[in-house]
């Protein structure tokens, strides 16, 4: 059976009243993009710390890479990259003194750090670029160049948390992809902490949804998107307020009336839109179009986390 990159057991963490983790337990499979959503201040940068072995948990226990975060710090931090809340470039070193540097530290051959320095800015599409201070480059190419510094080393396991903060839209679709990559072609198991549940669901093979430290939703992205609502809307001719009356004395409609020229229907939760067409075909009127609304993305995400005091 293979080892599990991340095993969290009933972890919780305790800063004086506040409980950032609480009782928080899941499983991350290696070689994965695993997503780690929540609101700012639900627990997401606790739970990377503690995983690292700089904060120990004040219950609980959590195995990374096979070693015991309170005993094993060193040894997972070791074989784990990072990338925190900032990027931490030296932003008067060029991109290829940057990753040499990052190499020098890993005690790396100077063979070894050439070659991984080349194959990781061709990766990140940077090398044509290289001998450039990093400083004057753009939010998006800095952070591809501090993501490349994380898994210099050839890491089993990188943390990178909210990477694609603050990046415009193309600069965020292009570190996905550079991620993906890693999970895909290098066999990186990726833990990806994000409130961007668009980007969990075109990148993560598998998702956690984390509020108030406690884990509110696990399992793969399909699980998130959005779901049918009750509400029916129908376009078409010869809908006026008496077809709406007379859809709202149906059994299972909650309430109908004409919004902006459509007919919206509101059904009882589990109620199919068989006899509302049937009604209006009876009543002559001329249908173009019958759909259920959908919950957008965003009202999905706040009901998950129903944002009611995390932390």
């Amino acid at each position: 059976m293979t080892t599990p990159a991340i095993h969290a057991d009933g972890l919780v963490r305790d800063f004086g009243p506040i409980r950032a983790l609480d009782h928080l337990s899941f499983e991350v499979p290696a070689g994965i993009v695993f997503g780690f959503l929540g609101p700012n201040g639900a627990g997401k940068t606790t739970a990377i710390r503690t995983f690292l072995g700089l904060v120990d948990p004040t219950a609980g226990s959590a195995r990374v890479l096979g070693y015991d975060t309170r005993r094993e710090g060193d040894r997972i931090r070791e074989r784990a990259g990072a990338l925190l809340e900032h990027h931490g470039l030296y932003e008067r070193l060029t991109a290829e003194q940057n990753l040499d540097f990052a190499g020098r530290i890993w005690r790396m051959s100077p063979g070894d750090r050439r070659a991984r320095t080349r194959e990781l800015l061709e990766q990140f599409g940077l090398y044509a670029r290289r001998r450039e201070a990093a400083g004057k480059w753009s939010r998006g190419m800095k952070q591809k160049l501090a993501v490349a510094r994380a898994v210099f080393h050839r890491p089993p396991l990188v943390f990178l948390d909210e990477p694609t903060a603050g990046l415009d839209p193309v600069a965020s679709a292009a570190l996905r992809d550079d991620l993906a990559a890693l999970a895909s072609g290098q066999g990186v198991t990726v833990f990806l902490t994000t409130h961007n549940l668009v980007e969990a669901e075109r990148l993560c093979d598998l998702v956690g949804v984390i509020r108030n430290g406690k884990l509110a939703a696990l399992g793969p992205p399909s699980t998130l998107r959005p779901r049918e609502t009750s509400t029916v809307r129908v376009s078409g001719t010869g809908l006026d307020a008496s077809v709406a009356a007379d859809v709202s004395a149906l059994p299972g409609v909650l309430g109908a009336a004409i919004e902006g020229g459509e007919l919206v229907v509101h059904l009882r939760e589990g109620e199919r839109a068989s006899a509302l067409v049937s009604l209006l075909v009876a009543r002559d009127v001329g249908i173009d179009e019958v759909r259920r609304d959908r919950q957008s993305l965003e009202e999905t995400f706040l009901e998950l986390v129903h944002e009611d005091g995390d932390r």
